[in-house]
């Protein structure tokens, strides 16, 4: 299957759910561990005056780093694994 600008569309599906895959996992394990490091679930409303703004922006940053450094690992390691050849030998 090719993409519009003759690209092949396998790469980008993969990455895609790659990414989706690992930002789920991580925002999981974070929820988790966030509850177990401070006893509360995190805030969900960020934005809430409810929520003390040391509390938001730390869960902000836990989840924000968190969750991109995983998507990006995600996808980076699914774009190598089908650059591949059949071989197993890394491409270049």
């Amino acid at each position: 299957m090719a993409k519009k600008d003759g690209g092949d569309i396998a790469p980008a599906l993969l990455g895609f759910v790659a990414g989706f895959a690992a930002e789920y996992v991580t925002r999981k394990a974070l929820t988790f561990a966030w509850t177990r490091a401070t006893g509360e679930e995190p805030p969900t409303d960020l934005e809430s005056p409810e929520v003390g703004l040391g509390h938001a922006l730390g869960w902000a940053v836990v989840a924000g780093v968190g969750v991109e450094v995983a998507r990006v690992l995600a996808v980076r390691a699914a774009r190598k694994g089908m650059s591949r050849p059949a071989g197993g030998e890394p491409g270049v």
